[in-house]
């Protein structure tokens, strides 16, 4: 019993579509760290630069302040450590643009992938226009159903 389990795990696991979906969820991983580098670090200072100097990091709203220490607070970590309740918008910012990002770049991806796939064969032609009446017709027809001409 444990053998036919192990002989059914072992052709589940190596299956061609399991392998390519293990590749690819680590390289979506290896993507995800890419991206949220490239907003992070190169699309968000500018961005916050151009918006008064606004570090969409530290941008949060204080729901309720901490039991120790009284708001204003300087840091989401200074925030968070003086237990106050926070909305984080600035980390939901980094978030939906790294979600935005990654959503164009996986559409841009399928669409090179689609163009690269081969056309259908297209279908035989079966059928010819009838010199008279330009109607189609079948290729091997002598007399046109619709117009009852002769067709050589």
């Amino acid at each position: 019993m444990i053998k036919k389990f192990i002989k059914e795990f072992k052709e589940f696991a190596v299956k061609g579509n399991m392998i390519d979906m293990a590749v690819g969820i680590i390289i979506g991983a290896a993507f995800s760290g890419v991206v949220n580098s490239l907003v992070k670090d190169i699309i968000m200072p500018p961005f916050n630069l151009i918006m008064s100097k606004i570090n969409f990091s530290n941008l949060f709203f204080t729901i309720k302040d901490g039991a120790d220490v009284a708001g204003p607070y300087a840091s989401v970590d200074a925030a968070n450590q003086a237990g106050a309740i926070i909305l984080n918008i600035g980390a939901f910012l980094n978030t939906l643009v790294s979600f935005l990002i990654v959503a164009v770049a996986v559409f841009m991806l399928i669409k090179a992938i689609n163009k690269l796939k081969k056309a259908p064969a297209p279908a035989p032609v079966n059928t010819k226009k009838c010199p008279y009446c330009k109607t189609d017709i079948h290729k091997d027809a002598t007399r046109c159903p619709n117009c009852t001409s002769e067709i050589k």
